[in-house]
Formats: structure tokens, C-alpha cells, sequence
């Protein structure tokens, strides 16, 4: 098994290694996205994640969540396919799908020290409060202009889909 493949854990997983990294003093920093035709800007959000602590944990939104917070046609890229690249970077510690819509659900499970979110979503994100609760802090990440799935996808139909 490769390297990257065993940095693709399941929720109950992480819940444990969690414990015990935060019994090591470690700071977790979790962020989650869809990832979906990965770009800079993906690149250089989740290298300014893991600058915020010890281990960086990315949440990926999963096939049936993209499709319900995006649309049917989404994602482009499937989910497998989204955790391996997302595992392979040396930035990221560990990767694990989810299926909802937003990421409060495994926030309280795993209970960071800090959570990352892009900044156009704004410090009142609905992370904050569950974050919060659990003793952690947002850390707000810029966005770089330009670069995102949904654009790509715009460019490359005008040049394409003609």
C-alpha cells in the first residue's frame, strides 16, 4: 500500500488518532472542500492549513454531497479519485469523505484546535459556532482570485463545448 492510500482514513479512524495526537500536544487543524479538478488555489489553501498547526486533516465533501450542495453534474472527478490526490500532497496529514453538506457533523467528533475556511465565507461561516463550542478557532484563508473548479469547468466549455 502506498504512502498516500494510508493517509485515507475513515471518521471513527480519525476520532482516535486525534486523542491521541492531542495527548502528544499536537495541533490539529481540519478544512474540507470538494477539491474537484484540483488547482492553486486548492494547493496553496491547504499549505496555508497545515502552517496552522502540527496535522492537517481535510475533510472532502463526498460524490452525494457535491451533488446536493452543487449540482447533479458534479462532481468531475469522483470521489476516490479527489482522496488520492488529496492524500498525495506532503502537506496533508490525513483525508476522509463526508456526506454532508456541511462540516459540523465530524467538527464535533474530532474537536480541532483550528478549522480553516475561505474568507468569502466569512468569520460568521456556519462552522463558527460548532468550532467554537469545541475550544478551537477559525483561521481564515484567502481565496486567490481566479482559480476555481466551477471556472475552469466555464473556460473550458467556451473552448470545448462550441
Amino acid at each position: 500500500m502506498s504512502s498516500s492510500i494510508k493517509k485515507i482514513k475513515n471518521l471513527d479512524e480519525l476520532v482516535v488518532i486525534c486523542d491521541n495526537l492531542k495527548k502528544q500536544e499536537k495541533t490539529i487543524v481540519t478544512t474540507n472542500g470538494t477539491f474537484d479538478l484540483f488547482h492553486i488555489g486548492h494547493l496553496k489553501s491547504l499549505e496555508d492549513s497545515k502552517e496552522q498547526g502540527d496535522v492537517l486533516i481535510v475533510g472532502l465533501n463526498s460524490d452525494v454531497s457535491v451533488k446536493k450542495y452543487k449540482s447533479a453534474d458534479r462532481p468531475i472527478i469522483t470521489q476516490q479519485l479527489r482522496m488520492e490526490v488529496i492524500a498525495g500532497l506532503e502537506c496533508v496529514d490525513y483525508v476522509f469523505s463526508f456526506d454532508e453538506t456541511t462540516p459540523n457533523v465530524f467538527l464535533n467528533k474530532l474537536k480541532p484546535q483550528v478549522h480553516t475556511n475561505f474568507i468569502e465565507y466569512g468569520e460568521d461561516c456556519v462552522e463558527k459556532e460548532t468550532v467554537i463550542k469545541n475550544g478551537g478557532k477559525l483561521y481564515m484563508l484567502k481565496k486567490y482570485e481566479g482559480y476555481s473548479s466551477s471556472i475552469l469547468i466555464k473556460k473550458i466549455c467556451s473552448i470545448y463545448c462550441k
